[in-house]
């Protein structure tokens, strides 16, 4: 963030936001958000990350750790645009309102019309679109040739796993790819002119972000998922045996929390390929970022100085171990080219050790502070706000992982509520609001709310709930987003009161 100023923002992933199809787009309520972020002087819209979900709607778990969510292409801009015509959009699947929870299987499947809509009218296109999606395809060849075939077999085979699929086509044997890129053109096509036009849906956002004085603060995973094109096009560069199945797995070890750990399943990189290439694999993916985003925040930060490995047939982390990974040379190499400057943000929540400490500080990177782990009556806990101390954070009521604020206070007990109260200096009326004042006024350089915590939502507007499988990331806002005005309004006010707020121009 820029030194002279210091900022508010909101989390919101585009998939809540109202809009036709079940899911939030890029489209015209996108729009009108940055318009209403950017008039009340709230300069930071945070993201999650933008890549395809997973099946259970989940974007840490991503086929793709560069392409962005075909979930999320506005129709209307498409039609608007003269790439498709309103029959086409007529004969969509399943047509829903502009509200409601998503619905997974429908917005796939309407995914999937719209780029076989796309590709159908693709042949009478003006020359001048069709030479400028041959320029975005050239400038894109590091990831997009690989994810548009990765998507195309994964569909011919059923949805089945890389490492499942026949062993030519498993193994990228060269003459196995080339058949179905001669058999399924349409296909690939497909898959290429989605990520075109979702690119250039995304651009338009970025300069209305721009424009309104609005950063976009992206999240990339620390880890890419096992079965996703990343690993099937770089396996050398990944803990997998000659039949793909997984040599060493990431997670985190036993704790407080779980008595046996937590076992992710995406496999661990052997750096010793990364180092010999230069980390050409991981520049690559991190630049991709930074052309969609203002600044990136960097998931499971601690792993860049050491990662749990555990053996890939595992049934628990518990027998894991602690290997180093070289986080300074990368972030150094990545310094460099950056300019000297990093835009990052380090998630370095949990147990974290001088060691990684340090590399956050070496490079000058905020770190994260979540308010609602503060009141469980340590006077020393890192989290409350009498112990945040300095600008380089960024403060959190919470996150989506977490429940909503009013959700978190219900399930607080006495003690800990009387704690908030002392904490505020008032009795707590509006938890959310109040909870939100502590971060605006603490010293960090960035303070983020959730929206649900704007709108004082209970846990029935939670997004994810960590361990659980089913029912998250499919919360949806339940109203125009007019009509956040006032919430948005109050907020500018607040934050303005403690010297956040940015017009446009004045953000890096």
């Amino acid at each position: 963030m820029n030194k002279a100023h210091r900022h508010a923002g909101v989390l919101l992933h585009p998939t809540a936001l109202p809009g036709k199809g079940g899911c939030g787009s890029f489209g015209q309520a996108a729009l009108d958000w940055l318009d209403l972020l950017g008039r009340h002087r709230v300069g930071v819209w945070q993201l999650l990350p933008l890549a395809p979900p997973d099946g259970t709607g989940s974007p840490y778990s991503s086929p793709s750790g560069s392409a962005l969510n075909p979930w999320l292409l506005d129709g209307d801009r498409l039609r608007q645009e003269g790439f498709l015509q309103a029959d086409d959009l007529e004969a969509l699947p399943g047509e829903v309102g502009a509200e409601g929870p998503m619905d997974l299987s429908v917005v796939a499947e309407r995914s999937m019309a719209l780029g076989e809509a796309l590709a159908h009218r693709w042949a009478a296109q003006p020359p001048k679109q069709q030479q400028a999606f041959a320029r975005w395809q050239r400038r894109q060849r590091h990831w997009l040739p690989d994810h548009a075939m990765f998507m195309v077999i994964r569909r011919l085979q059923g949805g089945k796993p890389w490492w499942q699929w026949p062993a030519p086509l498993a193994q990228r044997q060269r003459r196995a790819l080339a058949r179905i890129a001669a058999e399924r053109a349409d296909w690939l096509l497909q898959e290429q002119l989605l990520q075109w036009q979702l690119q250039r849906q995304w651009q338009q956002l970025r300069r209305q972000a721009r424009q309104a004085g609005v950063q976009l603060l992206g999240d990339l995973p620390f880890y890419v998922a096992h079965d996703s094109a990343d690993v099937w096009a770089h396996r050398s560069l990944f803990s997998l045996r000659s039949d793909g199945s997984l040599t060493a797995q990431s997670g985190v070890p036993p704790d407080y929390f779980s008595a046996t750990g937590q076992l992710w399943g995406t496999p661990v990189y052997r750096w010793s390929r990364h180092l010999v290439s230069g980390f050409s694999w991981w520049l690559a993916r991190l630049q991709r970022q930074f052309e969609l985003f203002d600044q990136l925040r960097l998931d499971h930060f601690r792993a860049l100085q050491a990662f749990w490995s555990v053996p890939g047939d595992a049934l628990t982390a518990e027998n894991g171990s602690w290997r180093w990974f070289p986080g300074w040379s990368l972030l150094a190499l990545l310094w460099l080219r950056r300019g000297r400057h990093l835009p990052l943000i380090a998630e370095d929540l949990g147990v974290i050790t001088p060691e990684v400490e340090a590399l956050r500080d070496g490079f000058n990177l905020p770190g994260m502070k979540i308010l609602q782990f503060a009141f469980d009556g340590d006077s020393t806990n890192p989290y409350l706000p009498a112990n945040i101390r300095g600008r380089r954070w960024v403060v959190y009521t919470g996150t989506h992982d977490n429940a909503t604020s009013v959700g978190w206070w219900q399930s607080l007990g006495d003690d800990a509520r009387h704690r908030v109260a002392e904490a505020v200096g008032a009795p707590i009326t509006a938890p959310a609001w109040q909870l939100l004042e502590l971060a605006l006024a603490s010293s960090a350089d960035l303070a983020v709310v959730p929206l649900q915590d704007l709108l004082e939502l209970d846990d029935r507007a939670r997004f994810n709930t960590p361990g659980t499988s089913s029912g998250n990331w499919s919360w949806r806002l339940q109203q125009p987003v007019a009509s956040l005005d006032g919430a948005l309004q109050g907020y500018g006010d607040m934050a303005a009161r403690y010297g956040r707020g940015a017009a446009a121009g004045e953000l890096n």
